[in-house]
């Protein structure tokens, strides 16, 4: 790299020589982890506990657990990994393991209203076992009731029967039979059942043509007889019918007495089994309905068919009517259930009723057709699902609301896309005591709470699990129990104390913080897995630092592609990045690209330019439309600092640009303001910058420098881009002094600290990053030979030489350029496209 050296505008005697900065031993930037157990490899820990470190929502959700109450169930925000569903089971699990076993849900037919089926609860298993009661009690009665209408007392009642009502229809005939005698007329049974009534003479039948030749008189009595024994018979015949219906009345009685008979031992021991006053009921309306339908237990004559047809199913089977629809079945359950929904579909969650299509290609139901969802299978216990993807069915959402306010769940059909309903049952509403614990961000429970009104009456506890945990001994053991508990579900190889170790400093790194460590299990049970991986592969009994090293090294190299390729365009000059030197105007800033999992830093060219004018500071990132309003807020405090720094005696009165050269997408965030500031001072003052120093940091307008993200990254970007180009044992970051509780650095670049070939300097203000970076003290704007009195100079020189340049004749009217200056100050700012973090 080429460097450029320029003069002050006043006499290098002049100049006061900044004190030797301070910055951060290695010892410093060590990460040391002291309050794990002692122990050796992991095998002699137990396993660990969930949600350690959680005391907060761990109190929220024991509340929530705690509250039977409609309107207390529980949204929990925080949860990482893709087994948090399952976490979340097994810590409920536990605590509920000794509650009482909910009770079983049937639905049963409706004798009275066929298209409303009766829902039943029943003792735990009882569901099971009524369901084989009634099998059992059908499958008797097709065998025995045929028996019993075979039976020799059954016939012979039958029989008695038939033969009284049989005299009393031949006592009813020989009457008739008498009175046409006596009228000289014979009964004869004629066609199509009617009766033909012959004269008869002299004990003889008249045929048609003697009978045409008797006297008129004569016709016409016979005529009349014949009309009289006429009636007679048609009164028998309706007598006959009613003698009929009577028998055949009174032989139902006696099928009835004996069906009686057989049936209510049967029904009066599934009664004494389940113990349970709506069966009771349920089964007083099929004893009613099968005693009123006997025939469809009676054997069928054997028919036969004269062509060779296959052989058809029923169009419905004669006995789904006293089948019994078990939809929650708890024989197996052991305490409160907690079920997982891990796809909360519209079915999966609230049910549905099937429908089949009967051999005449109609689309029939009937109630065994009801199936139920994990809201109802969850009665009495908890249902765990993720609100995100509930949230994308559709139905779900608005259905969940209802049932939980009003404490029943409706089952239908689901047909959100039918033109026409075909149902036709509507099942009898369940009541359900069941605890919904949703999972979702925190991002959705703000959202959901500030525009969804019945959601806050719903879900009135939060339970949020932050990211990280305090360093102590509690939960340092924690990471050991957690790789323990894990070893030993999936038969990994245990882990040594240093990988541990190693383990906790990668939790740090995560939490950004040497003080916590990161409280998501999930990610340091993948890390687990990788280093086992990898111990695996190398033979080793056991996991060691290296191994888990490796696995970080991995996951680096499988993500670093982009990277490697940005400092492959920095080495070759293609992006102009100096590392050694010294200019004016001209800063090194530090920058955190995020790509999928994988940050890194990456070091950017910060310019500053200035001139005389009244434009103020222009951002061209702003101009360009590349900034976001973080980054446009960080120049406006900029801005005010020079305003507070340098303008209580003087008007402010320049025209100066700040870039970040070959930034060509969107740039946000605020952590680059301090590199800016750094940039314009050496350019107001004329004195240059070290090029080997790199620079992150936001300022406020006391030109304190605060705290910013990803430090660990920025000052890792630019150590590549030395060490790549070769460490001249100068080269450095300035960071916040805030941050240093952030450093959780990689081992190679504490090495290169303590060999004295790489420098982190710490800072505070403005005043001690501009003493570091151009060797010169800061001082105070009254000190001549400081920076500081530098820059206030210059910014005297600009005001008093525009205002001269004004008075002059060249400068009567301001000028087309300034005004358009002006105006490009003037700009609201607008929506930005895609931005870096700074």
């Amino acid at each position: 790299m080429q460097t450029t050296s320029s003069s002050t505008p006043t006499a290098t005697s002049s100049i006061q020589p900044a004190a030797p900065p301070v910055e951060l031993t290695a010892e410093q930037l060590r990460f040391q982890v002291t309050a794990v157990p002692e122990f050796r490899t992991t095998a002699e820990l137990e396993p660990g506990h969930d949600f350690v470190g959680q005391e907060r929502a761990r109190m929220a959700l024991e509340l929530g657990l705690g509250i039977p109450g409609s309107g207390f169930h529980l949204f929990v925000s925080g949860l990482s990994g893709t087994e948090r569903l399952e976490t979340l089971r097994r810590w409920i699990a536990q605590r509920v393991a000794q509650q009482p076993t909910p009770c079983d849900w049937v639905y049963v037919h409706n004798f009275t209203h066929p298209d409303q089926p009766h829902a039943i609860a029943l003792a735990a298993g009882r569901g099971r076992q009524f369901k084989q009661l009634m099998h059992e009690l059908v499958k008797t009665l097709r065998e025995e009731l045929p028996k019993t209408f075979r039976r020799e007392a059954f016939d012979k009642e039958k029989a008695q029967l038939k033969e009284k009502y049989s005299a009393q229809i031949q006592a009813y005939a020989q009457e008739i039979e008498a009175h046409a005698r006596e009228k000289n007329l014979l009964i004869q049974p004629g066609p199509a059942g009617h009766f033909l009534l012959i004269p008869v003479v002299n004990g003889k039948p008249l045929e048609p043509e003697e009978f045409m030749r008797l006297s008129e008189e004569e016709r016409k009595t016979i005529e009349t007889h014949q009309r009289s024994i006429a009636a007679e018979l048609e009164a028998f015949t309706a007598k006959q019918q009613e003698i009929m219906r009577t028998l055949a009345e009174e032989v139902r009685q006696i099928e009835r007495r004996f069906g009686d008979a057989l049936l209510s031992p049967f029904l009066a021991t599934i009664s004494r089994a389940l113990d349970s006053p709506a069966v009771d009921a349920y089964l007083a309306q099929v004893k009613a309905y099968i005693l009123d339908h006997l025939d469809d237990f009676k054997e069928e004559p054997p028919t036969s068919s004269p062509l060779p047809l296959p052989p058809f199913a029923p169009g419905r089977d004669a006995f789904v009517e006293y089948d019994v629809n078990v939809v929650v079945d708890n024989a197996e359950t052991q305490g409160a259930p907690v079920l997982v929904e891990t796809s909360p579909t519209y079915l999966n969650l609230f049910g549905t009723i099937e429908r089949i299509v009967d051999r005449f290609g109609r689309i029939v139901t009937n109630f065994t057709r009801i199936k139920s969802g994990s809201l109802l299978r969850a009665h009495g216990g908890y249902l765990i699902f993720n609100l995100e993807d509930a949230l994308t069915e559709l139905g779900v959402w608005k259905t969940l609301k209802r049932t939980l306010k009003s404490g029943r769940i409706e089952i239908e059909t689901y047909e959100p896309f039918a033109l026409f309903a075909t149902s036709g049952l509507k099942p009898e509403p369940i009541a359900i005591q069941t605890k919904v614990i949703v999972v979702g961000s925190p991002l959705l429970y703000h959202l959901l709470y500030v525009l969804d009104d019945e959601f806050r009456e719903i879900f009135k506890v939060h339970a949020d699990f932050r990211p990280t945990m305090e360093l102590t001994a509690t939960h340092l053991q924690a990471y050991g129990q957690w790789v323990t508990q894990l070893c030993q579900q999936e038969g990994l190889p245990h882990f040594e104390r240093a990988a541990v170790e190693r383990l906790v400093e990668f939790g740090a790194r995560r939490a950004e913080d040497r003080h916590k460590v990161s409280a998501s299990y999930a990610e340091i049970a993948d890390l687990v897995r990788e280093a086992a991986y990898w111990a695996r592969r190398d033979n080793g009994q056991v996991v060691t630092a290296q191994h888990v090293q490796t696995a970080l090294d991995n996951r680096v190299f499988r993500a670093n592609r982009i990277e490697e390729e940005i400092r492959e365009l920095i080495l070759q000059g293609t992006i102009l990045v100096d590392i050694t030197g010294r200019k004016i105007g001209q800063v090194n800033g530090l920058s955190v690209l995020q790509l999928g999992d994988h940050s890194f830093g990456r070091p950017a060219r910060v310019t500053a330019s200035v001139a005389m004018g009244q434009a103020g500071i222009i951002n061209i990132e702003r101009e360009a439309r590349l900034s976001g309003s973080i980054h446009d807020k960080g120049l406006l405090i900029l801005a005010g600092y020079l305003r507070n720094r340098y303008g209580q005696d003087k008007p402010l009165t320049l025209s100066a640009s700040l870039c970040f050269e070959q930034s060509y997408s969107g740039i946000e965030g605020d952590s680059a303001s301090s590199t800016e500031l750094y940039a314009l001072l050496s350019r107001l003052a004329e004195v240059p910058v070290r090029q080997d120093l790199a620079v992150t940091g936001s300022v406020n307008q006391w030109g304190e420098i605060q705290a910013i993200g990803g430090v660990n990254e920025k000052i890792e970007g630019f150590f590549d881009i030395c060490r790549i180009q070769g460490l001249t044992g100068q080269q450095g970051v300035l960071i916040p002094a805030a941050n240093v509780r952030n450093l959780v650095l990689r081992h190679d670049v504490i090495a290169a600290v303590e060999r004295g070939q790489f420098h982190i300097y710490p800072v505070r203000t403005v005043d001690e990053g501009i003493e570091i970076l151009t060797g010169v003290r800061a001082g105070t704007p009254d000190e001549e030979g400081t920076i500081n009195g530098l820059v206030s100079r210059r910014l005297r020189d600009l005001a008093t030489g525009l205002k001269a340049f004004a008075v002059s004749g060249d400068g009567g009217t301001q000028r087309p350029a300034d005004r358009d200056q002006q105006k490009d100050t003037e700009r609201s700012t607008q929506t930005r496209r895609g931005r870096n973090t700074r």
